[in-house]
């Protein structure tokens, strides 16, 4: 059941210096302890007349060299670990024996811990994390209640769009919105939880109602190492959302097909609602039947008995997404008939299996699928409605796990008819080096298919345009709802739909 939150302006964001210091072991404040802090920023940009700002030492930059920068801005205290740091005169300075431990503690006191304030379904694991969100984000919404959406490709305040730059914002940022989100009186926050914020303890001070598991497949090796790892580090959603706090009725939805389910529910000690398409479950998805314009099949839970649903997204990948936003919607308990109006309207997220129309008389997709499984997945379900060949470009990101690069090519061509491989985001890596990688699968799988390695993302795209002919599909994946590329030295608007719009106009005015 959605809480009412306070209404806005109604939290006091004022604490003292003193009074965040209370909260800390082995902390040193530095000045006057009553000094007033009235916001907490890490970015000198952001600061105000009395904020509280925190020096990071980061590798690239050092927080400590803008404290000129935020004092002039209005900073009335700064937080560090040093000891040796100069501050101008009636400048407050919080000293602590470890940064990351001490915000997660003072962030969420310093904005009243306003997750407490609305209930709150966090979102996990490798694949169908937006999707799941944006169909959760529609069902609550439909059932009445008011719905702040913290994701992927963007921050949401009901209708408000915001940026966003991490998977999972940290800490100071997302306190600081889910703060915003109570204070305009959201009833729900949707969220999209990332292994690494789960890690990082990112989600500090967040009192999780419902927790929802989608799958787990390879990603993210280069900074977990290794899948047991990753693992684990998905599995503290479920340690969060078992903990006791001052919201009742704490569930954990699982994907029970997937291995690694029996995981998640090792770590969740609180309400167990289970869906699956192979096992027995509490959620279950029969006589399934997917097309190119959508999907059909029937839901089956104790609470509705059977649900029929005629769907307008496609793919056996959002038929696991549509039931990991039901268990959400029955675990708060929404009406049947809501969620199956909801489902039965809901038309596409950005970037996700999107189709592309510019008057061609082939299809193009566009996916945010970057990994092997998101690969596989989308690739097969393109194939169960190809008339003719499916041309697939992709790529794989630089600086980021190398491993997976020969089994996405090797996925790619088994599953294409045509294969052009090309550059997703480089980063500081050599893109031909990353090609190269890729090859290694494609050379392992392509037997007599076609394939070429086009490093600029924007030929690869107009290639795959131009040799496309009626009834074939087209599929871009890597970059989906991105609209930028991040090369080696800056970062360049792109954005694969408007490239396809593009290369498609040039082909037809060619012909013309």
């Amino acid at each position: 059941m959605g809480l009412q939150a306070e209404p806005w302006g109604g939290n006091n964001n004022m604490k003292t210096i003193g009074q965040l210091a209370d909260l800390l072991t082995d902390a040193v404040v530095i000045g006057n302890r009553d000094t007033v802090i009235t916001g907490i920023e890490h970015d000198s940009r952001k600061v105000q007349k009395g904020t509280l700002f925190v020096c990071i030492p980061g590798v690239h930059v050092d927080g400590h060299k803008f404290i000129p920068q935020a004092v002039a801005a209005g900073a009335s205290a700064i937080v560090t670990t040093r000891e040796d740091v100069e501050v101008p005169e009636g400048i407050a300075v919080l000293r602590v024996k470890e940064l990351q431990p001490a915000l997660d503690t003072i962030v969420p006191y310093f904005h009243d811990y306003p997750a407490r304030k609305m209930r709150v379904v966090g979102i996990t694991g490798t694949n169908g994390k937006t999707t799941t969100s944006y169909i959760t984000r529609a069902i609550l919404r439909k059932a009445g209640y008011k719905v702040g959406l913290i994701g992927t490709i963007q921050i949401m305040i009901e209708d408000e769009v915001l940026p966003i730059h991490n998977t999972t914002p940290d800490v100071v940022e997302l306190q600081h919105t889910l703060a915003m989100m109570r204070d305009k009186g959201m009833d729900y926050v949707v969220m999209e939880v990332s292994s690494h914020a789960l890690d990082q303890n990112r989600v500090a001070g967040i009192e999780f109602d419902t927790a929802v598991f989608t799958n787990l497949t390879q990603d993210h090796l280069d900074y977990h190492k290794t899948l047991k790892n990753y693992m684990l580090a998905k599995a503290k959603l479920f340690d969060h959302v078992s903990e006791t706090g001052c919201k009742q009725g704490k569930t954990a939805v699982v994907n029970i097909d997937d291995a690694v389910g029996a995981t998640m529910l090792a770590h969740a000690k609180c309400k167990h609602l289970t869906y699956a398409i192979e096992k027995e479950a509490d959620l279950r998805a029969t006589d399934i039947l997917v097309h190119a314009n959508g999907a059909e099949f029937v839901l089956h839970h104790e609470s509705f008995g059977e649900m029929p649903l005629k769907l307008h997204i496609t793919g056996i990948f959002n038929v696991y997404n549509v039931m990991s936003a039901v268990g959400a919607a029955l675990a708060e308990h929404i009406d049947a008939a809501v969620i199956k109006e909801t489902l039965e309207a809901f038309t596409a997220v950005p970037g996700r299996f999107e189709l592309v129309k510019a008057g061609q008389d082939f299809s193009i997709i566009v996916d945010y699928a970057h990994t092997p499984d998101g690969v596989e997945n989308v690739l097969k379900t393109a194939r169960k409605i190809a008339k003719k060949r499916i041309i697939a470009v992709f790529g794989c990101g630089g600086d980021r796990d190398r491993t997976k690069r020969p089994i996405m090519g090797r996925l790619a061509a088994e599953l294409a008819d045509v294969v052009i491989a090309t550059s997703d985001n480089p980063r500081t890596e050599d893109p031909e080096f990353i090609l190269s990688q890729v090859e290694e699968g494609v050379d392992e799988a392509i037997g007599t298919k076609h394939h070429e390695l086009i490093v600029d993302r924007r030929h690869a795209i107009y290639r795959a345009i131009e040799m496309a002919e009626k009834d074939d599909i087209v599929v871009i994946l890597g970059k989906g709802h991105e609209n930028y590329q991040i090369l080696k030295d800056k970062t360049i608007h792109f954005d694969d739909k408007e490239e396809a719009r593009a290369a498609v106009a040039a082909k037809l005015a060619k012909k013309n």
